[in-house]
């Protein structure tokens, strides 16, 4: 029997408290991983999850930081490291977004906080936490990105221009620590069913499944079980890959 082996692997979820991120963090853990949950404010979510994990027979901690600050991401790595031990698998969640509008109408500021959250993001973790995996010749580093990188829809221009950024460092940095046995892949999710929203019906959700081949919204559940895929020796070939798990929505061409 083929499964998902994550015992003796540390992991590091940022965004750990958000809707996808909660799914990954469940899911890594009744793989077998211990989990650093990551949060900036939403304490009493992290404390939740804590428990979850635990009762998932592994150990866990919470850890809070502000990742689009370096001082931030150093202090969490310190207190990782302490605690936990250094982390095998890293998956960048945490992202800021605001309201979806024209280029014209967007403010310059919104711009800037998203290249933040999502390449600084990137590029900070990589640079406190890749070291040591280059020491211990293994490692895991999973971005999640979006489908909206690639549809480049209107109205989506500063959270498009950062994941596509992100998306540029992080197959750079495929290349450059792939020698190493590190991995860096992207999961890119669509519009996700996520814990405690209803299945909505609504005339926006018909018109966009009307173009998905599978002919549905996925679940959160669905992008944290590839995420664990990628973190498995099982994808131990696999890196600087954006996969697309949306259902067909947009399928990246040779």
């Amino acid at each position: 029997m083929i499964t998902i082996d994550l015992s003796s692997k540390n992991a590091l979820v940022t965004g750990g408290t958000g809707e996808i991120g909660r799914s990954i963090v469940r899911t890594l853990s009744c793989a077998g991983a211990n989990v650093a949950i990551h949060y900036k404010s939403n304490l009493n979510q992290a404390n939740k999850l804590l428990q979850d994990v635990q009762a998932a027979g592994v150990y866990g901690i919470t850890v809070q930081a502000d990742v689009t600050q370096w001082d931030s991401v150093v202090a969490m790595r310190d207190q990782i490291v302490r605690s936990l031990g250094e982390p095998d698998i890293i998956v960048t969640s945490a992202v800021i977004q605001y309201k979806w509008t024209s280029i014209f109408e967007q403010e310059i500021e919104d711009y800037e906080s998203q290249f933040r959250s999502s390449v600084l993001h990137n590029v900070f973790m990589a640079k406190a936490f890749i070291p040591s995996m280059i020491n211990k010749k293994w490692g895991r580093f999973i971005g999640i990105n979006t489908e909206c990188s690639m549809l480049a829809m209107p109205r989506q221009s500063a959270y498009v221009a950062s994941k596509r950024g992100m998306d540029g460092v992080l197959r750079v940095l495929a290349r450059e620590v792939g020698e190493h046995n590190i991995t860096v892949n992207q999961v890119a999710p669509g519009w996700t069913v996520s814990e405690g929203e209803d299945r909505l019906n609504t005339a926006s959700v018909k018109n966009y499944i009307k173009n998905i081949p599978l002919q549905r919204r996925g679940t959160d559940k669905e992008i944290a079980g590839v995420v664990a895929f990628l973190a498995s020796n099982l994808a131990g070939f696999i890196t600087g890959a954006y996969i697309p798990v949306c259902g067909g929505n947009i399928m990246p061409s040779i």
